[in-house]
């Protein structure tokens, strides 16, 4: 089922109830590219670690655009042995909900685009009738917007203008507004006088003016009537005023927050399908899926954390369960049986003998009709995503460590710009077959087919000129070393920062002390008055601070800047605390909780 913006709303019952029903999902998604580096092949290097590939997929990658989603879910019939599937494509797209949201940019590259169209992708599904989505920062956003709202249109709200007398009237009109609310009163004064007219349609005004209306009308005409905000089809917002007894307008803002509601989850859009699939804890497939996670993560959640560790706590916060069939076609069985793990050749292959598909093939002994989706069978495979074209780390393990190899038997070289492929492989020629990952245009990974040829090909470049080979582990010892170094100096800055901002805070501090001490022994018989012509000692104080402050000043400075900075910590402890107890994205008053699925499911 294809499923755009126009008739998505009508078709989400039908998706949750596949996901309900669902014993597994399969995923999978299009991006408007993959690497806005020089090649695709920048993104990736034979002996990358799984941090390195992290880094590179997040740096080059996520500003590129999920834009389609394929969502199939696959329900096994007992009664005839057969699964039963439903699948869902949808076309995503950030429309901007309204003018305060996120106006969100994303690039294009040509081959991605290219092979697109190359396929029969309509892209003006997407860009005219794609679905929007809001992650869960930005709905977290709009719902306060919509409180905040709500509060003032019923005269609760923070007003921008505060009488001195607000008993009497809580609002201040500006001079030049003035005459402007002046004449919306009077048109509602002639309404409410009106035995015919129920309904005032007030000219489209602006956001400013709107708000003036709404905190008058609260204080001047707390009942009988009821306020709404209305949009032109040219996108102009204007106030309508009715007459209304209390009951009707209870009835009238009871529809009003009904409608705020759906606007909401209009808003949210696709993300309320994300959320369904994370909250079901159900086992997700993929074929070469970490693209597909990261930007799913990206886009409908909130943005990449820039630690490993972290990406791995949140994924498994939103997807429980995840499975590679890449990882399983290159793994032990199937690796021996299959020979292209690309997924058009992939699905050619399981048509054949031993494999019958929708069963799991005769491989088994004795062969299974059905394997569950929390078989043991599979259970190694979970959690892990393929690593693409990394040589010795097959996978991205989210539960845990990753793999660490010894790669004993690699070199790291650095070597002249013009330098090409065949220069390193007559570097090495007399090492016998080696393999080459380029790093980047100067250096390069190097393996040798014998652990026991690293440190002659080191001792043979130690008087080299134009070039510098050094073992594995020592490329990744300094790497290690200089991130150590480069943390400890930033880490250091901000602990100067932090000093000087606090030493400046509590000589402030001593000094309010001096001149208070100064001033009160130069002090007036008037009680309450003080000099305001400043002694000579006390003109050039600031100059002369260090030899001005007494010893009593500098114990109370010291004593202020050890309370400021335990005070500090102490509410970043409670802040942190306060977040941990309290569900992300919930508000007061709000049922909403972290991947929430909507009561309608």
């Amino acid at each position: 089922m294809e499923i755009i913006r126009s008739n998505f709303k009508s078709n989400l019952q039908k998706v949750y109830q596949a996901i309900e029903e669902a014993d597994f999902f399969a995923i999978d998604g299009e991006f408007s590219g993959i690497s806005d580096g020089p090649s695709v092949t920048a993104l990736t290097n034979g002996f990358d670690t799984p941090e390195e590939r992290y880094q590179k997929l997040k740096k080059h990658s996520m500003d590129f655009l999920l834009f389609q989603f394929g969502l199939c879910t696959f329900k096994y019939d007992y009664t005839d042995s057969k699964y039963i599937t439903k699948s869902f494509n949808f076309y995503v797209f950030p429309k901007p909900f309204n003018r305060s949201s996120p106006d969100v940019k994303f690039v294009c590259q040509s081959s991605s685009i290219d092979f697109l169209a190359s396929q029969g992708f309509d892209f003006n599904k997407v860009f005219r009738n794609g679905i929007p989505y809001l992650n869960q920062e930005e709905e977290r956003q709009l719902r306060e917007q919509y409180d905040e709202k709500r509060l003032q249109s019923n005269g609760a709200g923070t007003l921008s203008y505060v009488s001195p007398n607000a008993s009497k009237c809580p609002v201040t009109i500006p001079e030049d507004q003035k005459k402007f609310i002046d004449q919306v009163v009077e048109k509602i004064e002639d309404l409410l006088q009106s035995e015919e007219n129920k309904n005032l349609d007030l000219e489209p005004c602006t956001g400013f003016q709107r708000k003036l209306i709404y905190q008058t009308l609260s204080w001047k005409y707390p009942k009988g009537i009821h306020v709404e905000t209305l949009e032109t089809e040219k996108k102009e917002r204007y106030i309508v005023i009715s007459k209304v007894d209390e009951e009707e307008r209870k009835r009238r803002e009871q529809q009003k927050h009904a409608k705020e509601q759906e606007e909401l989850n209009d808003a949210v859009g696709f993300s309320r399908v994300i959320h369904a699939i994370a909250n079901s804890g159900k086992l997700v497939i993929g074929h070469n899926m970490l693209l597909d996670v990261m930007h799913t993560v990206h886009q409908f959640y909130c943005p990449l954390p820039a630690d490993l560790n972290e990406f791995k706590e949140m994924t498994t916060c939103v997807f429980p369960r995840l499975l590679d069939t890449k990882l399983m076609a290159s793994t032990q069985p199937f690796k021996d049986i299959i020979n292209n793990t690309s997924l058009a050749e992939l699905e050619k292959r399981l048509k054949e003998t031993p494999f019958n598909p929708p069963k799991v093939g005769s491989f088994l002994s004795p062969p299974k009709i059905h394997v569950s989706a929390r078989s043991k069978l599979i259970e190694p495979f979970f959690n892990k995503l393929f690593l693409m074209r990394v040589m010795d780390i097959p996978y991205l393990n989210l539960e845990g460590p990753d793999l660490q190899p010894k790669r004993d038997h690699v070199l790291h070289v650095t070597f002249p710009k013009e330098w090409k492929t065949s220069d390193l492989y007559q570097l090495f020629s007399a090492f016998g077959n080696i393999q080459i990952s380029w790093i980047d245009d100067t250096s390069a990974f190097v393996s040798l087919s014998q652990p026991e040829q690293v440190q002659i090909a080191v001792n043979t470049s130690k008087y080299a000129e134009s070039y510098r080979i050094q073992t594995y582990a020592d490329y990744v010892g300094k790497k290690h070393e200089e991130k150590q170094i480069k943390r400890k100096w930033t880490e250091d800055s901000w602990k100067e920062v932090e000093r000087k901002r606090l030493n400046t805070q509590c000589i402030s501090y001593a000094l309010q002390n001096h001149y208070h001490h100064a001033n009160s022994l130069t002090s007036t018989s008037t009680v309450g008055k003080r000099n305001l012509s400043p002694s000579p000692a006390e003109a050039d104080l600031e100059t002369r601070i260090s030899g001005e402050i007494s010893d009593t000043e500098l114990e109370q400075t010291e004593s202020c800047a050890e309370s400021l900075s335990e005070g500090r910590k102490k509410a970043k402890k409670l802040k942190r605390m306060k977040k941990e107890l309290s569900p992300a994205g919930g508000l007061p008053g709000s049922p909403a909780k972290l991947f929430e699925v909507p009561d309608t499911w």
